[in-house]
């Protein structure tokens, strides 16, 4: 039997309100539907999903460095760190195995500030505009990435 490959699924500020946040621009999916769906998408996938959430900038860099410290494979929705947290661009910066950027909105398609990724540069890629799909595209980019 072989070992499965650890995943973090991270994410940032107001997620854990997903189903009651805005349902017209993040879905009316909850936040425990978005566990579930990461955790099956992950164990179809071969992975061992862990999701995380927080509202704390400082919580979410120590996320990155334990990943890059242990090898882990991250996906991570910033939440609006995207947006201005060098921090967490730094903290990314020093991953050692492929991460990706997802997020549930479109953020072209929103107000302007939300156009500027400051992580974008430092991640394996980003998936956004698919909803709670863009979670399940991103562990399949991740199963590609660690195939290749």
């Amino acid at each position: 039997m072989t070992a499965l490959t650890k995943v973090l699924v991270l994410n940032g500020p107001n997620l854990g309100r997903l189903g009651s946040r805005e349902p017209d621009v993040y879905g009316s999916t909850s936040y425990a539907g978005l566990v579930e769906a990461c955790r099956k998408t992950g164990a179809e996938l071969g992975f061992d999903v862990e999701v995380r959430e927080t509202n704390d900038e400082g919580e979410i860099i120590r996320w990155i460095h334990e990943a890059a410290d242990a090898r882990t494979p991250v996906v991570i929705n910033p939440g609006a760190f995207t947006h201005y947290s060098y921090g967490l661009k730094d903290a990314i910066a020093q991953r050692t195995a492929p991460l990706i950027e997802v997020h549930i909105s479109n953020p072209y398609t929103r107000e302007a500030f939300r156009h500027t990724s400051v992580v974008a540069s430092v991640a394996t890629g980003t998936i956004a505009g698919f909803g709670i799909g863009s979670y399940r595209l991103a562990l399949r980019a991740l199963a590609d990435e660690l195939a290749d």
